[in-house]
């Protein structure tokens, strides 16, 4: 019996908010990672000065614009990138 698989089409792609460098601001920059994925303010220090660090995954590029603007307004440096396409639909 053979695999089928199905895509979903929908019209934005997801994308990831990557965090490359945390600044002199490390706090600050701590709590907007704090406000954007709920951790609490001492794992979002960890996540922050273990760079490069995921934000969000999977999420409206409309979205990880507004985090990485957000990011950068607390003194980092972050950046959205597309999550790449499954291997299964590459031919």
């Amino acid at each position: 019996m053979a695999d089928d698989y199905s895509v979903l089409v929908c019209d934005d792609v997801p994308h990831d908010v990557v965090l490359t460098d945390p600044g002199i601001r490390v706090l600050d920059v701590a709590q907007v990672v704090r406000r954007l994925t709920g951790l609490s303010l001492w794992r979002s220090k960890v996540l922050a000065t273990q760079v490069p660090a995921l934000i969000l995954d999977g999420v409206y590029q409309e979205d990880a614009e507004a985090a990485v603007t957000a990011l950068r307004a607390a003194g980092a440096l972050a950046q959205v990138r597309e999550q790449p396409e499954p291997d299964f639909l590459k031919s």
